[in-house]
């Protein structure tokens, strides 16, 4: 059976794995979200980032890549996943069901957030988020450039998000670089 993983976020420019199979897919009852305060890769506990993270949320969907991992390499590609992203047990391992681009229908690996752990911060304002982004770095690097780094790469893939549209353009602005803002549309 192949070993299939949601990438959302970072998993998008950085799997960390040799890919096999990568899909275009939606993960319906989830959206993608800075819901997650970051201690370790994208802050410090003195001032953490936000990462990305799949927040439940009934009637929505997040659009991302379904990614195979070769079948000879499954145990270490989900040895690797675990180290990274069980880092502070903020995200819970779930197997979802992802509908693929191609008509297909599969089980995938995903980390989503766990509403109820310490470092969940679901519904702060754009604006809070985009000023915690721009001061924010960690051991993995600036919070600014895991945000440009994943905003790229969905307008790359031909997936839109508006939301990280406007905090792509806001940080950039707060941080002085001369892109102009865009709103996200409701």
């Amino acid at each position: 059976m192949t070993l299939w993983v949601f990438g959302y976020g970072s998993l998008l420019w950085n799997p960390g794995f040799e890919v096999a199979e990568r899909q275009h897919a939606r993960l319906s009852g989830y959206r993608r979200s800075f819901c997650m305060r970051s201690v370790h890769h994208r802050g410090t506990e003195a001032s953490p980032g936000l990462v990305l993270a799949l927040d439940a949320e009934p009637g929505s969907h997040c659009d991302g890549l379904a990614l195979a991992a070769r079948d000879d390499q499954q145990e270490a590609v989900l040895a690797y996943l675990r180290e990274r992203e069980l880092i502070s047990s903020a995200y819970l391992e779930r197997l979802v069901e992802l509908d693929l681009a191609d008509g297909r229908r599969v089980t995938a690996l995903a980390y989503v957030i766990d509403p109820d752990h310490v470092q969940y911060c679901g519904d702060l304002p754009l604006e809070e988020q985009a000023e915690i982004i721009a001061g924010a770095t960690g051991g993995r690097g600036p919070n600014s450039e895991y945000l440009w780094n994943t905003t790229a790469h969905l307008a790359d893939l031909g997936i839109p998000d508006a939301e990280l549209q406007w905090l792509s353009d806001r940080v950039r602005a707060i941080m002085g670089s001369p892109l102009g803002l865009t709103r996200p549309k409701a």
